[in-house]
């Protein structure tokens, strides 16, 4: 199959800060849209790309992000686990260990990629974070676990 690729340089869409997706109009507005590029999200040895098939041609976009292009959108919470919900559809277990404060933004770590926490996945997770004015704690069930803060 024959592939185009674009560099991040030459893209005119990027992710800020927040996992919204913008370009130079502002910040994109059609749910199905926002929803699509999130789903196309894909990485490999250059980084993160969005791409689709068209035709009998493979289209491969990089793009520029501001922080990181992972976010935790969403939760579900079971008997026995925190099932984190990314913004590309992922599904991951929350392993607290993981978890780490810099900037003043909570992430997680899984398989060497960096996720921050957007703000419905901070909501959302804010009922098991405990603060006491200098440390901020993962507690569920009998588990009260330190988040560290990076420079």
């Amino acid at each position: 199959m024959k592939e185009i690729v674009i560099p991040k340089e030459k893209a005119v869409f990027w992710l800020d800060r927040h996992g919204c997706w913008r370009n130079r109009h502002g910040r994109f507005e059609r749910p199905r849209i926002i929803a699509r590029f999130h789903a196309a999200i894909g990485r490999d040895r250059d980084g993160y790309y969005l791409s689709q098939i068209n035709g009998a041609v493979r289209e491969k976009v990089y793009f520029r992000y501001e922080d990181t292009a992972l976010f935790v959108f969403d939760l579900r919470i079971t008997d026995a686990d925190v099932i984190l919900i990314l913004n590309t559809g992922r599904q991951l277990v929350l392993r607290p260990e993981t978890l780490f404060i810099q900037n003043d933004a909570l992430y997680t770590q899984a398989e060497g990629e960096r996720i921050r926490f957007a703000e419905r996945g901070l909501l959302k997770i804010s009922r098991f974070l405990e603060d006491d004015g200098r440390t901020c704690y993962y507690c569920r069930a009998d588990q009260r676990r330190a988040i560290p803060v990076k420079p």
